[in-house]
Formats: structure tokens, C-alpha cells, sequence
């Protein structure tokens, strides 16, 4: 299928911009059919059949999370609107810049006239990073680790879960439970390194995840575009409405989902142990945390 790729940058950046759409083109893409650049959102989100939200305020030392919260409503605020007023209404919207989650409630709320259903936030990056220490301890391909969840938020308090995921050996199905056979491991460094990873790539790169992130993405779209194998689930950030997880409504939470014509559905009723629901419950107070703050500021008058 091919695209046109539109690009959404502000006015200081354009000179850098057309020099990405330069380098797009030397890649000679035989998909890539157009290349718009601009730094006006009335044209970057005309008709729409796919956004990707990347850019958001990063977390500076000694920043307030108030003052990051409220930086990155004045964006996703004005995103939300013009997706709202310009794009199609069945447009796909992933939010990528972080707080990916909260960024993404902020933009369906202020996109009242697409469905909310069509709102997700990444959450990939740490199911690649869940799936890739699973497959190293037990010596397979990433690929056939499956149905890991990562539950919650993009953030040092995601939680990967390993309860309901399975792996491929020899053609056999096994418990990744069983074939790790390391409980402390699993609900330790594990989690840790999950947890921990975009603090630690950003200490040596003194930068954030670039080439696993816009994998991630890659990822994510595959899957919403083309669905999920049968019996098989992803993990991504959707709106939480009549989940059984007692996960609080109206937020974006990272649950597993399968997904076909383009369309995700909730995988429902797992048996959840009481170290997940304590994890959940962590993941779940600091998005709440998040919302009230980020509607907070939303409904200020000088807003």
C-alpha cells in the first residue's frame, strides 16, 4: 500500500525538517508515493487515515511533573482539536510522546467527533523489551515468545507480565513460568530491567530510545492495520471502559488486545495473581494521578 507521509514540525525546526524529506527521498521507497512537510496543522492533519503523535515536552532534571504535565496539554490539546476539525473520522491516532498515556486522553477529549476507540497510546517498546530478555533466557527467537502483556504506563512503574505468556521450542507450546522456572528472576530483575531501560540507554547515549522506539511504532501500526494472529494478543494504551481488571475508567492504560479489521477488543477475564493486581494498582495510581492534573489544567479559563 502506498502512503504520503506528512510531516508536523514547529517553524524553528523546518530548515531540519527538509532535511529529513531529503533523506527520504535518497532512500528511494518504492511505497513512499509523497513527502509533505509543514509547520501548519490545518494542513498536516487534513483527511488523515493515520497520526502518529511523537513530539512532546521531554523530562528535564530538576522539572516538575505539574510542569511537564501542563506543557504537554497545551500539544496534545492542540493536536486533538485540529484532528477534530480536519481529519477523517476514521482516522488512527497513536500517541508516542510521553506521558504517552495521559497525552492521549488529552487528545481524545478535545476530538469529541472521533470515536475514542480510534485513540492508542505506544506501549510496544517495553513488550519488545519484555519479549527480548524472555527470549534470551530461554535461548529462542523473540518471536516465539508470546501473549506477554504489559500492563499500565510507559513508565519506570510498567508492569510486564509473564502469567498467561507461552513459548515455541521444537513445534512444542510451553509455559514461559515453566521454561524460565526462576520465580525471584521473574518477579525481580525482570521487571527491574523492563522497568529501568529507558533510564539506563539514556545514561550511556545521553539521549532517549530512537531506532527500538520508531521499531515499536512500526510494530504498533502492523498490528492495528493488519491484526493480531489468531489466539495470539498484543499490549498497547486504549481507553479502559468496561474492562474487567477493576482498572479505573476514562483513562488510557496499556492492556492486551486483540485486533482485527482494524478494530482492537479488550482480551477479558484473565486470571490476574495478587502480585500483578498490586502492580496493576500502582500503574493505575499514577495514571489517575496524571488525568486529574492533566484535566485540571484543560479546564483552566486561560486555556
Amino acid at each position: 500500500q502506498r502512503i504520503c507521509l506528512v510531516l508536523l514540525d514547529v517553524t524553528p525546526a523546518m530548515e531540519l525538517l527538509r532535511a529529513v524529506v531529503m533523506e527520504l527521498q535518497d532512500c528511494a521507497f518504492d511505497l513512499l508515493r509523497e513527502i509533505v512537510a509543514t509547520d501548519r496543522e490545518e494542513i498536516a492533519f487534513t483527511d488523515l487515515d493515520v497520526a502518529i503523535l511523537i513530539g512532546s515536552i521531554p523530562h528535564h532534571a530538576g522539572m516538575l511533573k505539574k510542569d511537564l504535565l501542563k506543557s504537554n496539554v497545551r500539544i496534545f490539546r492542540s493536536q486533538g482539536q485540529a484532528l477534530n476539525k480536519f481529519s477523517k473520522k476514521t482516522v488512527k491516532v497513536i500517541v508516542v510522546g510521553n506521558p504517552a498515556n495521559t497525552n492521549c486522553l488529552v487528545a481524545l477529549k478535545n476530538a469529541p467527533t472521533i470515536p475514542p476507540e480510534n485513540f492508542s497510546s505506544l506501549n510496544r517498546l517495553g513488550l519488545n523489551r519484555a519479549k527480548y530478555q524472555i527470549a534470551a533466557r530461554l535461548s529462542v527467537e523473540p518471536k516465539d515468545v508470546r501473549n506477554l502483556i504489559v500492563w499500565g504506563n510507559p513508565s519506570p512503574k510498567l508492569y510486564p507480565d509473564v502469567n498467561h505468556a507461552y513459548f515455541i521450542r521444537k513445534c512444542k507450546k510451553m509455559s514461559v513460568t515453566d521454561g524460565v522456572g526462576d520465580s525471584d528472576w521473574l518477579q525481580g530483575d525482570f521487571i527491574r530491567i523492563i522497568q529501568e531501560r529507558n533510564n539506563t540507554i539514556t545514561k550511556v547515549r545521553k539521549l532517549s530510545s530512537a531506532m527500538s522506539a520508531a521499531k515499536a511504532i512500526s510494530d504498533h501500526l502492523r498490528d492495528l492495520w493488519v491484526g493480531t494472529p489468531e489466539g495470539d494478543w498484543t499490549s498497547m494504551g486504549v481507553i479502559s471502559n468496561g474492562n474487567s481488571y477493576g482498572v479505573a475508567e476514562d483513562l488510557i492504560y496499556s492492556f492486551p488486545v486483540t485486533i482485527q479489521n482494524k478494530t482492537w477488543k479488550l482480551v477479558q477475564d484473565l486470571a490476574i495473581s495478587d502480585f500483578s493486581k498490586q502492580k496493576m494498582k500502582l500503574c493505575t495510581e499514577e495514571i489517575v494521578d496524571e488525568r486529574n492534573q492533566a484535566l485540571t489544567f484543560l479546564s483552566e479559563s486561560e486555556w
